[in-house]
Protein backbone atom coordinates (compact mmCIF):
# COMPACT_ATOMS: atom_id res chain seq x y z
CA UNK A 1 0.00 0.00 0.00
CA UNK A 2 2.85 2.37 0.84
CA UNK A 3 4.46 1.58 -2.54
CA UNK A 4 1.19 2.39 -4.33
CA UNK A 5 0.96 5.65 -2.38
CA UNK A 6 4.49 6.65 -3.35
CA UNK A 7 3.80 5.76 -6.97
CA UNK A 8 0.61 7.82 -6.93
CA UNK A 9 2.50 10.76 -5.45
CA UNK A 10 5.18 10.56 -8.12
CA UNK A 11 2.52 10.34 -10.83
CA UNK A 12 0.72 13.38 -9.43
CA UNK A 13 3.97 15.33 -9.44
CA UNK A 14 4.68 14.24 -13.01
CA UNK A 15 1.20 15.29 -14.13
CA UNK A 16 1.71 18.75 -12.59
CA UNK A 17 5.04 19.12 -14.36
CA UNK A 18 3.40 18.25 -17.67
CA UNK A 19 0.82 21.02 -17.48
CA UNK A 20 0.95 23.02 -20.71
CA UNK A 21 1.93 26.68 -20.48
CA UNK A 22 0.82 29.24 -23.06
CA UNK A 23 3.49 31.89 -23.66
CA UNK A 24 2.37 35.10 -25.36
CA UNK A 25 4.21 38.23 -26.47
CA UNK A 26 3.03 41.17 -28.54
CA UNK A 27 6.10 41.62 -30.75
CA UNK A 28 8.25 39.18 -32.67
CA UNK A 29 11.34 40.84 -31.16
CA UNK A 30 10.05 39.98 -27.67
CA UNK A 31 10.02 36.27 -28.54
CA UNK A 32 13.24 36.44 -30.52
CA UNK A 33 14.95 33.05 -30.45
CA UNK A 34 12.22 31.33 -28.44
CA UNK A 35 10.74 29.39 -31.36
CA UNK A 36 14.23 28.19 -32.29
CA UNK A 37 14.60 26.75 -28.79
CA UNK A 38 11.42 24.67 -29.09
CA UNK A 39 11.88 20.91 -29.00
CA UNK A 40 9.72 19.00 -31.52
CA UNK A 41 7.93 22.16 -32.70
CA UNK A 42 4.64 21.89 -34.58
CA UNK A 43 3.20 24.90 -36.41
CA UNK A 44 -0.56 25.53 -36.33
CA UNK A 45 -2.29 28.35 -38.21
CA UNK A 46 -5.54 29.71 -36.80
CA UNK A 47 -7.29 33.09 -36.72
CA UNK A 48 -4.42 34.63 -38.64
CA UNK A 49 -1.91 33.53 -36.00
CA UNK A 50 1.02 31.17 -36.16
CA UNK A 51 0.88 29.03 -33.04
CA UNK A 52 3.70 26.67 -32.11
CA UNK A 53 3.40 23.71 -29.80
CA UNK A 54 6.38 21.82 -28.45
CA UNK A 55 8.61 21.74 -25.39
CA UNK A 56 10.86 24.33 -23.83
CA UNK A 57 13.46 23.04 -21.40
CA UNK A 58 11.45 19.82 -21.30
CA UNK A 59 8.08 21.41 -20.48
CA UNK A 60 5.08 21.45 -22.86
CA UNK A 61 4.27 24.92 -24.18
CA UNK A 62 2.14 26.79 -26.68
CA UNK A 63 3.90 29.85 -28.08
CA UNK A 64 2.45 32.62 -30.22
CA UNK A 65 2.35 36.36 -30.82
CA UNK A 66 -0.71 38.18 -29.55
CA UNK A 67 -0.01 41.26 -31.71
CA UNK A 68 -0.34 44.73 -30.24
CA UNK A 69 -3.27 46.07 -28.23
CA UNK A 70 -6.03 44.77 -26.00
CA UNK A 71 -8.38 43.43 -28.69
CA UNK A 72 -5.65 41.49 -30.50
CA UNK A 73 -4.38 40.10 -27.19
CA UNK A 74 -7.87 39.06 -26.07
CA UNK A 75 -8.52 37.37 -29.43
CA UNK A 76 -5.27 35.43 -29.13
CA UNK A 77 -5.87 34.40 -25.53
CA UNK A 78 -9.37 33.18 -26.42
CA UNK A 79 -8.02 31.22 -29.38
CA UNK A 80 -5.45 29.49 -27.17
CA UNK A 81 -7.96 28.72 -24.45
CA UNK A 82 -10.46 27.24 -26.90
CA UNK A 83 -8.23 25.31 -29.28
CA UNK A 84 -5.09 24.46 -27.34
CA UNK A 85 -6.40 24.11 -23.78
CA UNK A 86 -3.32 25.23 -21.82
CA UNK A 87 -3.41 24.98 -18.04
CA UNK A 88 -1.86 28.45 -17.54
CA UNK A 89 -0.92 31.55 -19.49
CA UNK A 90 2.08 33.84 -19.13
CA UNK A 91 2.52 37.09 -21.03
CA UNK A 92 6.12 38.20 -21.53
CA UNK A 93 7.49 41.34 -23.11
CA UNK A 94 8.28 44.95 -22.34
CA UNK A 95 6.50 47.73 -20.48
CA UNK A 96 7.00 51.35 -19.48
CA UNK A 97 7.95 52.03 -15.90
CA UNK A 98 5.65 54.25 -13.81
CA UNK A 99 6.62 53.89 -10.15
CA UNK A 100 9.79 55.85 -9.21
CA UNK A 101 11.61 52.72 -8.05
CA UNK A 102 10.99 50.85 -11.30
CA UNK A 103 13.96 51.49 -13.58
CA UNK A 104 14.89 50.58 -17.12
CA UNK A 105 16.18 47.00 -17.15
CA UNK A 106 14.10 45.97 -14.14
CA UNK A 107 11.34 43.38 -14.30
CA UNK A 108 7.75 43.65 -13.09
CA UNK A 109 5.68 40.59 -12.23
CA UNK A 110 1.95 41.27 -12.09
CA UNK A 111 0.02 40.57 -8.91
CA UNK A 112 -3.00 42.45 -10.24
CA UNK A 113 -3.94 43.95 -13.60
CA UNK A 114 -6.17 46.85 -14.61
CA UNK A 115 -7.23 48.59 -17.84
CA UNK A 116 -6.29 52.21 -17.30
CA UNK A 117 -8.35 53.39 -20.29
CA UNK A 118 -11.58 51.67 -19.20
CA UNK A 119 -14.09 54.41 -18.38
CA UNK A 120 -17.83 53.71 -18.58
CA UNK A 121 -18.67 56.47 -16.11
CA UNK A 122 -21.11 57.66 -14.96
CA UNK A 123 -22.79 54.28 -15.47
CA UNK A 124 -19.90 52.52 -13.72
CA UNK A 125 -16.96 53.81 -11.66
CA UNK A 126 -13.90 54.75 -13.67
CA UNK A 127 -11.67 51.73 -14.46
CA UNK A 128 -14.40 49.24 -13.48
CA UNK A 129 -15.11 46.69 -16.20
CA UNK A 130 -18.87 46.83 -16.82
CA UNK A 131 -20.87 43.89 -15.47
CA UNK A 132 -17.84 42.39 -13.74
CA UNK A 133 -18.07 44.49 -10.60
CA UNK A 134 -14.31 44.95 -10.54
CA UNK A 135 -11.55 47.01 -12.03
CA UNK A 136 -8.68 44.70 -11.08
CA UNK A 137 -8.10 41.13 -12.16
CA UNK A 138 -5.81 39.27 -9.82
CA UNK A 139 -2.92 37.30 -11.23
CA UNK A 140 -2.63 33.72 -10.06
CA UNK A 141 -0.66 34.22 -6.87
CA UNK A 142 1.21 30.90 -6.94
CA UNK A 143 2.17 31.41 -10.59
CA UNK A 144 3.25 35.01 -9.95
CA UNK A 145 5.32 33.92 -6.95
CA UNK A 146 7.08 31.22 -8.97
CA UNK A 147 7.90 33.68 -11.76
CA UNK A 148 9.14 36.20 -9.19
CA UNK A 149 11.46 33.61 -7.68
CA UNK A 150 12.77 32.69 -11.14
CA UNK A 151 13.33 36.36 -11.99
CA UNK A 152 15.22 36.94 -8.75
CA UNK A 153 17.45 33.95 -9.44
CA UNK A 154 18.12 35.20 -12.97
CA UNK A 155 18.57 38.92 -12.30
CA UNK A 156 18.92 39.51 -8.57
CA UNK A 157 16.22 40.55 -6.13
CA UNK A 158 16.81 44.30 -6.45
CA UNK A 159 15.72 44.32 -10.11
CA UNK A 160 12.42 42.50 -9.60
CA UNK A 161 9.16 44.21 -8.60
CA UNK A 162 5.72 42.74 -7.86
CA UNK A 163 2.43 44.60 -7.98
CA UNK A 164 -0.12 46.36 -10.18
CA UNK A 165 0.37 46.36 -13.95
CA UNK A 166 -1.94 48.55 -16.03
CA UNK A 167 -2.81 48.28 -19.72
CA UNK A 168 -4.41 50.48 -22.34
CA UNK A 169 -4.68 50.94 -26.08
CA UNK A 170 -2.09 53.68 -26.18
CA UNK A 171 1.70 53.70 -26.20
CA UNK A 172 2.41 55.97 -23.25
CA UNK A 173 5.26 58.15 -24.45
CA UNK A 174 5.00 61.52 -22.76
CA UNK A 175 5.97 62.65 -19.30
CA UNK A 176 2.59 64.38 -18.92
CA UNK A 177 0.63 61.19 -19.61
CA UNK A 178 2.92 59.19 -17.35
CA UNK A 179 2.34 61.67 -14.50
CA UNK A 180 -1.42 61.53 -15.09
CA UNK A 181 -1.39 57.74 -14.83
CA UNK A 182 0.66 57.87 -11.64
CA UNK A 183 -1.76 60.39 -10.14
CA UNK A 184 -4.83 58.33 -11.07
CA UNK A 185 -3.29 54.97 -10.17
CA UNK A 186 -0.50 55.55 -7.62
CA UNK A 187 -0.03 51.82 -7.02
CA UNK A 188 0.75 51.09 -10.68
CA UNK A 189 4.28 49.89 -11.28
CA UNK A 190 4.28 49.76 -15.08
CA UNK A 191 2.11 50.19 -18.18
CA UNK A 192 1.69 48.05 -21.30
CA UNK A 193 -0.92 47.50 -24.01
CA UNK A 194 -2.08 43.89 -23.56
CA UNK A 195 -1.71 42.17 -20.20
CA UNK A 196 -4.91 43.30 -18.46
CA UNK A 197 -7.01 42.20 -21.44
CA UNK A 198 -5.50 38.72 -21.28
CA UNK A 199 -6.11 38.69 -17.53
CA UNK A 200 -9.82 39.31 -18.16
CA UNK A 201 -9.99 36.45 -20.69
CA UNK A 202 -8.20 34.10 -18.30
CA UNK A 203 -10.60 35.15 -15.55
CA UNK A 204 -13.50 34.14 -17.80
CA UNK A 205 -11.93 30.75 -18.57
CA UNK A 206 -10.65 30.09 -15.05
CA UNK A 207 -7.05 29.91 -16.28
CA UNK A 208 -4.13 30.87 -14.04
CA UNK A 209 -2.41 33.92 -15.51
CA UNK A 210 0.51 36.22 -14.78
CA UNK A 211 2.45 38.79 -16.76
CA UNK A 212 6.20 39.19 -16.75
CA UNK A 213 7.41 42.51 -18.17
CA UNK A 214 10.88 43.95 -18.71
CA UNK A 215 11.01 47.72 -18.31
CA UNK A 216 12.16 49.21 -21.61
CA UNK A 217 11.58 52.88 -20.79
CA UNK A 218 10.07 55.27 -18.27
CA UNK A 219 6.88 55.86 -20.33
CA UNK A 220 7.98 59.44 -20.94
CA UNK A 221 9.15 61.60 -23.82
CA UNK A 222 12.17 59.37 -24.45
CA UNK A 223 10.15 56.14 -24.59
CA UNK A 224 10.68 55.69 -28.33
CA UNK A 225 14.45 56.06 -28.26
CA UNK A 226 16.26 52.81 -29.12
CA UNK A 227 13.11 50.85 -28.26
CA UNK A 228 13.66 48.07 -30.81
CA UNK A 229 17.31 47.75 -29.87
CA UNK A 230 16.44 47.41 -26.18
CA UNK A 231 13.85 44.74 -26.91
CA UNK A 232 16.24 42.68 -29.01
CA UNK A 233 19.41 43.09 -26.98
CA UNK A 234 18.12 43.33 -23.40
CA UNK A 235 14.48 42.39 -22.90
CA UNK A 236 14.36 39.23 -25.01
CA UNK A 237 17.50 37.63 -23.47
CA UNK A 238 16.22 38.65 -20.02
CA UNK A 239 12.91 36.86 -20.57
CA UNK A 240 14.73 33.78 -21.83
CA UNK A 241 16.82 33.58 -18.65
CA UNK A 242 13.77 33.91 -16.43
CA UNK A 243 11.68 31.39 -18.38
CA UNK A 244 14.60 28.97 -18.34
CA UNK A 245 14.89 29.28 -14.56
CA UNK A 246 11.16 28.70 -14.16
CA UNK A 247 10.66 25.90 -16.68
CA UNK A 248 13.82 24.03 -15.70
CA UNK A 249 12.50 24.00 -12.14
CA UNK A 250 9.53 22.02 -13.47
CA UNK A 251 7.15 24.96 -14.09
CA UNK A 252 5.31 24.14 -10.91
CA UNK A 253 2.87 26.88 -9.97
CA UNK A 254 4.40 27.64 -6.60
Amino acid sequence: MMARGLQAGRQAGENRRRMTTALLSALAEEQQGLIELLQAPVLHRAAGREVYTGRLWGEPVVVTLSRIGKVAAATTATLLAERFAPQRMVFTGVAGGLAPAVRVGDVVVSHALLQHDMDASPLFPRHEVPLYGRSRFEADQALAAALTQAARRALGASKVHQGLLVSGDRFVSSAAESRALQAALPEALAVDMESAAVAQVCHDYGLPFAALRSISDRADDSAHIDFQRFVQEVASPCMHRILAQWLQAGALPG
